[in-house]
């Protein structure tokens, strides 16, 4: 047997930081992708530690809900399953412990997906930027990698005017949105896992957005498109099943049955 945990960082101060886990499981879950599929938890119950002594399957695919490598992928998590160095696993389970799913390289189509569904337009591009915003850290040098990488992808395609990585806390900062675009209209996509304080308070604070929920927005003379974190878009359940597969899971044909039943539904 084998079994699915979808870790992710939990919040006690944002209520709803943990609906994408959910959300992403539960689309897993409904495709039969594995005997078993827990949600577990840095901040919130139940921890890692604890789902896996819950499961009944031998090998165990932990595949982190985050968007970056950093001190909680590399150490955190790896700590409370027992699988870092100087730790013994306490439970008689083959853990695979897989790389975020923010680093994968299929989140770049992730991101256009995103931009293409908040400005209602398939083909948008042509005379619009793109700002793809990550959290950042100067303690952690990694924490901005990914988010330059796709951004670096994206700009290979020659689709969007300009694109550009700009970060909440680290140079180049989103709040000097106007600084690094010269683009009238400019889709903002932040590499975020759930809606919280940040994409809801800060990001919109730092760009000048006040508290408009529609969209477009007029900033300084330019129209901003607000995407919204990006790991509450469905397409993250493949993105997590690719990790997993990637790791050994034998998935078969559970990816194209979530691509089927989210071409189903209707957009939001």
């Amino acid at each position: 047997m084998e079994a699915l945990v979808v870790a992710a960082h939990g919040s006690h101060l944002n209520p709803g930081s943990d609906e994408p886990a959910f959300a992403h499981a539960d689309a897993i879950r409904a495709v039969g992708a594995f005997e078993e599929v827990r949600e577990a938890f840095w901040k919130e119950e139940p921890p890692p530690r604890e789902v896996l002594r819950t499961l009944s399957s031998e090998v165990v695919y932990v595949v982190p809900l985050f968007m970056s490598e950093g001190y909680f992928t590399e150490r955190v998590i790896p700590r409370e399953l027992r699988i870092a160095p100087g730790w013994e696993l306490d439970v008689d389970k083959d853990v695979r412990y897989t790389p975020p799913v923010g680093t994968h390289e299929a989140m770049t189509d992730v991101i256009v997906e995103s931009a293409e569904r908040i400005t209602g337009d398939p083909d948008v591009g042509e005379g619009v930027g793109l700002a793809v915003v990550g959290h950042g850290t100067e303690r952690h040098e990694s924490s901005a990698a990914s988010t330059r990488e796709h951004a670096d992808r994206i700009r290979s395609l020659g689709r969007f005017e300009e694109v550009r990585a700009l970060f909440l806390d680290e140079d180049p900062r989103i709040g000097d949105l106007d600084r690094h675009f010269e683009s009238p209209e400019v889709v903002v996509v932040p590499l975020f896992v759930a809606d919280g304080y940040h994409t809801r308070e800060d990001i919109p604070r730092e760009i000048g957005m006040g508290n408009e929920d529609d969209v477009p927005v007029e900033v300084n003379g330019r129209r901003i498109w607000y995407a919204g974190a990006i790991g509450t878009e469905p397409v993250m359940a493949e993105v997590i099943l690719e990790r997993a597969a990637e790791a050994g899971a034998s998935i078969e044909g559970a990816i194209e049955r979530l691509r089927e039943t989210r071409r189903a539904s209707p957009s939001p």
